[in-house]
């Protein structure tokens, strides 16, 4: 496994030997139950695997590197690096400016730019548009182009489908990076479409079956299909693929649903001709996450906290699970916890940021299921379990807690 340069400030001393200690216990990764780090009066659940991914480790080891190797040059980020603020504001502090904003908003236009200026793509990758738009300025982006490789993979299996004339259906937000990066690829090799959801999903195959009309299909999905898709022609042949950060579940759900439609349509005899059984294109950091979080879900706890950047697609899933047992709080970082008493959290339903009182039960022990998405640093969620064990005085400390690791 390949090790990668990240400033020491990322890394926590408790959290790096909870994750030493599984992996000793279990190198293959096959036990997905959580730690429970005790201190008596405070237990905290922490999923099996939380934290930065490879991909978000590989883009703040060059992000980093390029600050550290162009000390006389401009650097500029294409838009977020990852989805964390406290990540994004580090590398600001060391003169990182911005050239688009999440939405792909314009914040420096690239006329300002120059063939000296140095430009880190983020790990989310970026459309062809664009690299063809800094090329012609003369900007290399080969050396620091961050593109996470399980993107890569994705954007392969786009090219693949579309080299077998299947037509591409991309399960993503629209308005993510990395899906209007992929829908770019996608694009390129074939008939291309996204949908954001099941409900969605289930449109698309009233129309597949005629019973939407052509005008309702492009008044749901204008804006959402590639110049060569021909909604008459284009919907014979269909594979599937996802942001790598979409739930599992609901990407698989989506393609069995999409496989049954061409069933009905065209008869399990000719399936094969009709539907390409793709392998769910989540990266392996995204899957393993999220299978940690259902092994959470499955045990007895009073709380959850979720920790990360609040426009982080990854970690929001985490928080859907969570919710699905758990009275769950989605906070950015330790600032978010105000006192025992009060927490600021992101609701992921209203997109509204609110405050709850007396959000941690009165119990004892009081048990805190704990985890974070893959762009978040292990020491913003240290912080977030120091602040809790703060409140109340542990019984245990640090060393004795994580003596008694199980």
């Amino acid at each position: 496994m390949k090790t990668f340069e990240i400033p020491e400030f990322y890394n926590s001393p408790i959290l790096s030997r909870v994750k030493d200690y599984r992996t000793e216990k279990d190198p293959k990764k096959k036990d997905f139950s959580p730690t429970l780090l005790d201190f008596g009066n405070v237990r905290f659940l922490l999923a099996r695997h939380f934290g930065f991914c490879y991909g978000v480790q590989n883009a703040i080891e060059l992000s980093f590197r390029a600050v550290k190797e162009n000390p006389d040059k401009r650097i500029f980020l294409l838009s977020q690096m990852i989805h964390n603020p406290e990540v994004n504001s580090n590398l600001q502090d060391r003169g990182v400016r911005f050239l688009m904003d999440t939405d792909g908003k314009t914040i420096t236009p690239f006329s300002e730019l120059t063939k000296e200026d140095v430009v880190i793509i983020p790990a989310f990758g970026t459309t062809l548009a664009i690299s063809k738009q800094l090329a012609d300025i003369g900007i290399e982006i080969k050396t620091y182009d961050t593109t996470c490789p399980f993107v890569h993979r994705v954007w392969n299996k786009a090219e693949k489908l579309g080299s077998e004339k299947f037509t591409v259906i991309i399960h993503g937000k629209p308005g993510h990076e990395e899906t209007r990066a992929t829908f770019s690829h996608s694009s390129a090799n074939s008939p291309s479409l996204i949908v954001k959801d099941k409900k969605e999903t289930q449109l698309l195959g009233d129309y597949i079956l005629g019973k939407l009309t052509l005008e309702q299909f492009e008044e749901i999905f204008k804006g959402r299909y590639s110049a060569a898709f021909n909604p008459l022609t284009s919907l014979e042949r269909l594979g599937v693929i996802n942001q790598t950060t979409m739930l599992a579940e609901d990407t698989q759900e989506i393609a069995n649903y999409l496989k049954q439609v061409m069933t009905d349509k065209f008869g399990v005899e000719n399936i094969s001709k009709h539907f390409a059984d793709t392998r769910d294109t989540l990266c392996y950091a995204t899957n393993e996450n999220q299978d940690a979080t259902h092994q959470l879900l499955k045990q007895d706890a009073d709380v959850a906290i979720v920790v990360g950047g609040y426009n982080s697609s990854n970690t929001s899933h985490l928080v859907e699970l969570c919710e699905q047992r758990f009275k769950t709080f989605f906070i950015s970082s330790v600032k978010e916890i105000e006192s025992k008493d009060k927490i600021h959290y992101f609701d992921i339903h209203s997109e509204e940021r609110k405050t709850a009182d007396s959000f941690l039960p009165d119990k004892n022990p009081l048990t805190v299921v704990l985890t974070s998405g893959a762009s978040c640093p292990d020491a913003m969620v240290e912080e977030v379990l120091m602040k809790i064990l703060s409140f109340y005085g542990s019984t245990k400390t640090v060393e004795e807690a994580l003596a008694g690791l199980n």
